[in-house]
């Protein structure tokens, strides 16, 4: 199936270098959607070369960094991901930059280093208020830091921009609506996902039974 998808991306013929450079990187992903490691090493020399001959093409920085996750090299990755930090943003390569930028938050989310993260979160959210993944990474800062208000906030603009169907961020809005003692608003954002998702019924135990039981106390 990999072969398949790589040698119909190739089928492309690219007419010009910057064609090329598009079905060099999106052979390097196809290749890194494996997660295999021996695939993941061939994606890395792409992207590796795209960047070095692209003058650091935030794209294939991204990649690179992706790779190296893979391959469980995560300073390596870290590396590459402080480029893009370090890089002006543009509007063609938005969607990269936040890629990077959201990938470089989750290694400082992981080391418990949440300003650090914070910084680029709001770096993803000046330019896409719609960023559910970096309203998703605030909320998850701040319940660490039991401020359950402010989670609840960034769990709701999350929960919004996901279309309400991640049954994920709808659990940690429910708990932290708990935690707040918005109790009705808990128990409707759990009614919403176990409408979606009725085989979820940890939301129901965990959080929409505590809730009701509060209401009536």
């Amino acid at each position: 199936m990999l072969t398949s998808h790589v040698c119909s991306i190739q089928e492309a013929r690219p007419k010009t270098a910057e064609e090329e450079v598009k079905v060099r990187m999106l052979e390097g992903w196809v290749l890194l959607a494996t997660r295999s490691k021996v695939d993941a090493e061939q994606a890395l020399s792409r992207f590796m070369e795209i960047a070095t001959s692209s003058n650091d093409n935030v794209g294939a920085l991204v990649g690179v960094a992706t790779g190296h996750m893979i391959l469980k090299q995560t300073p390596r990755a870290r590396n590459q991901l402080k480029r893009i930090a370090k890089t002006p943003w543009t509007s063609q390569e938005a969607e990269s930059f936040e890629r990077g930028w959201l990938l470089l938050a989750d290694v400082y989310v992981q080391t418990g280093k949440y300003d650090m993260a914070i910084e680029l979160l709001k770096k993803c959210l000046q330019y896409n208020q719609s960023c559910s993944r970096a309203w998703e990474y605030m909320g998850f800062i701040s319940e660490k830091e039991q401020a359950y208000k402010d989670a609840a906030a960034s769990y709701e603009k999350a929960w919004r921009h996901s279309n309400r169907s991640n049954p994920s961020i709808g659990y940690r809005l429910a708990f932290n609506y708990l935690k707040a003692k918005r109790l009705v608003e808990a128990i409707d954002v759990c009614l919403t996902v176990l409408e979606k998702h009725p085989h979820y019924p940890r939301i129901q135990i965990d959080i929409m039974d505590k809730a009701r039981q509060g209401i009536r106390v």
